[in-house]
């Protein structure tokens, strides 16, 4: 089957899509007709940023799509490919992505490529295409190894997640407020997203989810967009460039910095790179509980 098997390229395809569309929101929301906002240095360095993720992809995917095929052959079963398995890989693909999501914003080594995605002090297309340049270096797809394992092809599970990218890339706007709570309460929309890129506080580290906030609701980790409420996006502390190699690569860097700190011991070291970020073993910095937990005692006190 291996040899036979084949799907679209989802996300190349769909590129001409994305600049047409981001394109049309822009000039929308100079215009007044949407709501919204955009800096053209940030969409540029988003739309750069999203270039150089498909060019890196191309490049070294090989290494993640190689390690999932090599993985195939330990497959407790083959679940074949029907319509009814892609849509289960659909879900089970989302459930692992929620997973995988979540580990990126609580361990430091994946927040390297991610934190590229939250990089942006704007919230509009162009940032749904701020991509990293070097997941396929951090080891990120050990964590779709289940999905392997239970019987799922790996070019297979590639699909279902350029899909889940796909779904995910026009929630990212401000000109959509809200969807009937049925559509609100089953799956991610620009609400939620809005909330999950929001750096105030109580949002930080929430609703993770790609196509269904379900697990979210599940897992503990959903906060709800309040009515008109006005969101501050981007980090809780801004990288303040436009240049794509250090959006790409700052956190990768202050990484090695922070590990090879002379007088640290191995405990240290690996809590530079595997604790949640904000982590400092001296506790000169604050990580999201912290952040929360001095915002909830100021409001209380007030």
């Amino acid at each position: 089957m291996d040899g036979d098997l084949s799907f679209p390229m989802v996300l190349a395809w769909a590129a001409p899509f994305f600049v047409l569309t981001v394109t049309l929101e822009w000039v929308l929301v100079r215009r007044g007709r949407l709501q919204g906002r955009y800096e053209w240095k940030d969409a540029l360095t988003s739309m750069t940023m999203g270039l150089g993720n498909l060019i890196t992809d191309i490049l070294f995917g090989f290494i993640s799509l190689g390690f999932l095929l090599w993985l195939w052959q330990f497959r407790f079963i083959d679940l074949g490919i029907s319509l009814p398995i892609i849509l289960a890989a659909l879900v089970a693909q989302d459930f692992v992505y929620y997973w995988k999501h979540r580990a990126s914003h609580r361990i430091r080594w994946f927040w390297s490529a991610h934190v590229v995605h939250h990089s942006s002090q704007h919230y509009n297309l162009s940032t749904a295409l701020r991509q990293p340049w070097n997941s396929n270096f951090t080891g990120y797809v050990l964590l779709s190894s289940p999905l392997i394992l239970i019987g799922f092809h790996p070019l297979l599970i590639g699909f279902v997640g350029a899909l889940n990218l796909l779904y995910q890339y026009w929630i990212h706007t401000e000109a959509i407020r809200k969807f009937p709570r049925w559509v609100e309460f089953i799956f991610n929309t620009p609400s939620h997203h809005r909330v999950h890129h929001s750096t105030h506080p109580t949002h930080l580290d929430m609703n993770y989810a790609g196509i269904f906030i379900i697990w979210d609701r599940m897992f503990g980790t959903f906060v709800e967009e309040g009515d008109d409420e006005v969101m501050t996006y981007g980090l809780v502390k801004n990288i303040g460039t436009y240049n794509p190699f250090r959006v790409a690569f700052s956190e990768w860097i202050s990484i090695f910095e922070d590990a090879l700190t002379p007088g640290l011991t191995l405990r240290q070291r690996l809590g530079y790179i595997f604790a949640p970020p904000g982590y400092s073993h001296d506790g000169s910095r604050q990580g999201s509980e912290a952040i929360l937990a001095a915002w909830k005692a100021d409001n209380e006190a007030g």
